[in-house]
């Protein structure tokens, strides 16, 4: 703990973490999760903000990313601790800027102010399943939450520590602590693409598992 972390602590100041989770998934095995994420967005979009809907989607979608382990490839993770709200939300809203602009993400619609939650965009979970599928998918998650969880707050690029990292994000909306979530994914839409040259270009932070 740092000495400005040891002086609020003591003073009774809010610890605030930002942190970004990338998960790269490979196989057309991993369709299912598109429709999965798209549901997500969607009910993060008609959110308004509510932390304990958005809380419930990050869960949902972190719950099946665990379900499909044996399609993680590579990952990586970044983030920042604040004890100013005002900095973890510029944060948060420079990471939703970056993660939007990312390869074959879209963005239609963001609920509120950053603190409130934002989301990415996809398509319709009705779409036909036999348009081909990219193999490649990379989920984005971004929190921003009060407090400390040491499983967010250190490299997820290992199989064991991606798997406590995803656990600790669902406890975070059960523990109440969330103050903002994003969902991003790229590819954004069932047939697109995310070739390898593509990952490697616009996903560099990635780090095989």
């Amino acid at each position: 703990m740092g000495l400005r972390d040891r002086f609020n602590s003591f003073s009774g100041g809010t610890r605030f973490v930002v942190s970004r989770v990338f998960v790269h998934l490979v196989g057309q095995d991993v369709a299912p999760l598109l429709g999965v994420l798209n549901q997500a967005v969607r009910e993060v979009m008609e959110a308004d903000g509510d932390m304990q809907v958005l809380g419930e989607q990050l869960a949902q979608v972190c719950d099946r990313l665990l379900e499909y382990e044996t399609f993680w490839r590579s990952a990586a993770n970044e983030g920042d601790v604040t004890w100013d709200e005002g900095e973890a939300g510029d944060y948060v809203s420079d990471l939703f800027t970056d993660s939007a602009g990312r390869y074959g993400s879209s963005i239609d619609g963001a609920s509120g102010e950053p603190t409130n939650g934002a989301s990415s965009n996809g398509v319709n979970g009705d779409e036909d399943w036999t348009i081909p599928i990219t193999q490649n998918l990379v989920v984005i998650l971004t929190v921003a939450f009060e407090g400390e969880v040491p499983e967010l707050e250190t490299s997820l690029a290992d199989v064991e520590a991606l798997n406590a990292g995803l656990k600790a994000l669902i406890n975070l909306h059960h523990r109440g602590t969330l103050r903002a979530v994003q969902i991003h994914f790229s590819p954004a839409q069932i047939g697109d693409d995310l070739p390898s040259d593509q990952l490697i270009e616009h996903f560099p932070e990635l780090i095989p598992l």
